[in-house]
């Protein structure tokens, strides 16, 4: 077993409170945003807040698995950053025994913001492959994508 992590940076066009408030709603927002993938998220115990486990169910387009389950371990609406910790389903058991996802927004001043990314892991055996955490990247980055385009297309959501 590995311990080990990995940052991204990505930048978004829409102003820091404008998708932190999306990213706080993301159990109603990705079933719409990418519906293909994901089917439904239902909140399994908590209010949302720091605690709170939700369970992603994802769609027949997703091969390897069917649900992931993760629990919200940081949560700051002063400074736009959240970091959950994936507990159960999707990679988890597969290629790593747990993983942790930190993001914070950065405003950049042009209605924009910067999502400044860590992702922590532990594998089961041995380190990660170039191609197994591309792959990852490659998850985020799509879903970063579906969200800004459902952002762009609903103008007045989340304001």
């Amino acid at each position: 077993m590995v311990v080990g992590s990995y940052t991204d940076e990505v930048t978004y066009t829409f102003p820091a409170a404008r998708l932190w408030k999306a990213s706080c709603d993301m159990h109603n927002l990705l079933p719409k945003a990418v519906p293909e993938f994901i089917t439904s998220i239902e909140v399994l115990e908590g209010n949302g807040g720091v605690g709170t486990v939700k369970k992603f169910n994802f769609s027949e387009a997703v091969k390897d698995f069917s649900y992931m389950k993760d629990r919200i371990d940081v949560l700051n609406d002063e400074s736009y950053e959240f970091k959950y910790t994936v507990t159960e389903g999707g990679i988890v058991g597969l290629i790593v025994k747990w993983y942790s996802f930190y993001m914070k927004l950065e405003p950049t001043g042009d209605g924009s913001c910067v999502g400044k990314v860590k992702v922590e892991y532990e594998t089961l055996d041995g380190e990660l492959t170039h191609d197994q955490i591309a792959k990852m990247k490659e998850g985020n980055e799509g879903m970063v994508k579906a969200v800004q385009a459902y952002l762009q297309a609903n103008p007045d959501v989340y304001v």
